[in-house]
Parts: structure tokens; C-alpha cells; sequence
């Protein structure tokens, strides 16, 4: 099954590598916390990395600038025994490898992809800066959802713009941003790259919300006061108006990746 997204991606041969990547790598040289080596070590069983995108293999350009450095872009494709910790194996491996990554995890007949937006740390040049993690919801490759769908197959890499690594990255992150979207709005739509950053902000706000929501659904069950009752649902509801306010912004935007 994972051989359909992979075909999806549609990316050329000339930048296949198809190596394995093993966890001792991560586990002797990045900053992990036992957590992180926990989830390694117990959910993760194989780890390839599986094409290389850089100007030895395809004709796309470079891009670098003070705040960001996109030299090449890599796809990793991790195998998971358990999913349940895939959002922190996802994070120590965006932050363990310094390129824009693209990985696929897969746990059985189901994918999904996360994408993070890196910059560089201007106190450190060295050292890079995540601001934003995306992670698809898991898709059945071989029975996806009519949004799952339309997702896969935007994914072609003939689809994507080649003008630099930034570009395209940008994209992949467009359409990771567009399919998570698409789980609360029913509606995928691969938007212009612009439009796409008003999607990441509408989604962290409902996260936002959400969290909110759940806080003051938590102090609504020791709570003993009417009056505070009141106040606390009141907040609940406003909050959930907010919510469907932001999920109908996210598929009311312009479409393609021109910037």
C-alpha cells in the first residue's frame, strides 16, 4: 500500500537513494529525552531514506537567504510497529535533520506526512528553528476519502512548482496544511501558497480554542457555583462559535501554489 503514495509523489528516478537510516543515528548524535528514545526505540522499525532532491539529481535551483537555507529537499519513509507516538517521532526527526523533510510514515495499510517549516536561528547560525510541524491524519491508501484523494493526487511532483528547493518545499507544506484542513472542513483544495499560510493560522487558532475548551471543561466539572457555571459554558459556547467561524475560512481560498 505504500507503494501508492509513493507513486503519488510521482518524484523522478535520477533522485532515488533508498538507503536505510539507522536508529543508533539518531539515538548517539541527536538531543533526545527519554521519551523521544522511548518512542524511537519501541515504535519505529525500519527507516529509509528514500530520495534525495538536490541539484545533482534534478534540475531545480538552491535558495538561501538570511532566514532560511533550502539546498535540497530529503523524503524519509519510516515504518511504525505502533503509531500512537508518531507526532513525537515525527518532531525529533524534523529537528535530528537539518533539510526540509518530507516524511511518510506507515503503519500497515495506512500513510501519513509531515512536513515543518525551518528557519534559521539567527543567534546561532548554525542551528535551525521549527515554528511549525504539519501532520496528516493517517489515509488508507488503497480506499482514501474523496479529500484524501484529491490530496494524493496533487502530490505529483510534476504538479509542484520547480523554480528553487523553497518553492517546492512550500508546496508539500501547502498541501500537508490543505488535507489536515480538509479533516475539519470536508473540502480539499490545493490553495495558492499565501492562502495556505491563513489555513496554518486559522488551524493553530482552533487548536487554540480547543485546548481552551477543554480547560474550561475541566474547572465546569469541580465547579460549584451556578453563577460560575453559567460563565463557563458561555465561554464554551463562544469559543466553539469561533471555531465553525475559523473552519468555514479554511476551504474559502484562492486556489493553486503561484506566490
Amino acid at each position: 500500500m505504500m507503494q501508492a503514495l509513493i507513486d503519488a509523489l510521482a518524484i523522478p528516478d535520477s533522485c532515488l537513494l533508498d538507503k536505510p537510516v539507522f536508529k543508533k543515528m539518531f539515538l548517539d548524535h541527536a538531543e533526545l529525552d527519554v521519551t523521544d528514545r522511548k518512542a524511537l526505540s519501541e515504535d519505529v522499525s525500519r527507516i529509509r531514506w528514500l530520495y534525495t532532491l538536490k541539484p545533482d539529481t534534478i534540475n531545480i535551483s538552491p535558495y538561501q537567504d538570511s532566514e532560511r537555507e533550502f539546498l535540497e529537499v530529503a523524503v524519509l519513509v519510516i515504518s511504525l510497529s505502533n503509531p500512537t507516538r508518531v507526532r513525537r517521532i515525527a518532531s525529533l526527526m524534523h529537528r535530528a535533520i537539518p533539510y526540509p523533510l518530507v516524511l511518510v510514515f506507515e503503519d500497515g495499510k495506512k500513510a501519513c506526512i509531515s512536513t515543518a517549516d525551518k528557519r534559521i536561528n539567527q543567534a546561532d547560525k548554525a542551528k535551525l528553528v521549527i515554528e511549525d510541524r504539519w501532520l496528516t491524519d493517517w489515509i488508507e491508501v488503497s480506499a482514501p476519502t474523496e479529500a484524501q484523494r484529491g490530496f494524493l493526487d496533487a502530490l505529483a511532483f510534476t504538479k509542484l512548482p520547480s523554480t528553487n528547493f523553497y518553492a517546492l518545499y512550500e508546496a508539500y507544506q501547502a498541501l500537508v496544511i490543505a488535507i489536515i484542513a480538509a479533516e475539519r472542513s470536508g473540502t480539499f483544495r490545493a490553495v495558492h501558497i499565501a492562502a495556505s499560510k491563513q489555513q496554518g493560522a486559522a488551524l493553530r487558532q482552533i487548536e487554540a480554542l480547543e485546548r481552551e475548551i477543554g480547560e474550561h471543561k475541566t474547572k465546569l466539572k469541580r465547579e460549584t457555583q451556578m453563577a460560575a457555571k453559567i460563565a463557563l459554558n458561555s465561554a464554551i459556547r463562544t469559543r466553539k462559535d469561533a471555531i465553525l467561524a475559523l473552519t468555514g475560512e479554511l476551504s474559502n481560498l484562492p486556489d493553486n501554489f503561484e506566490t
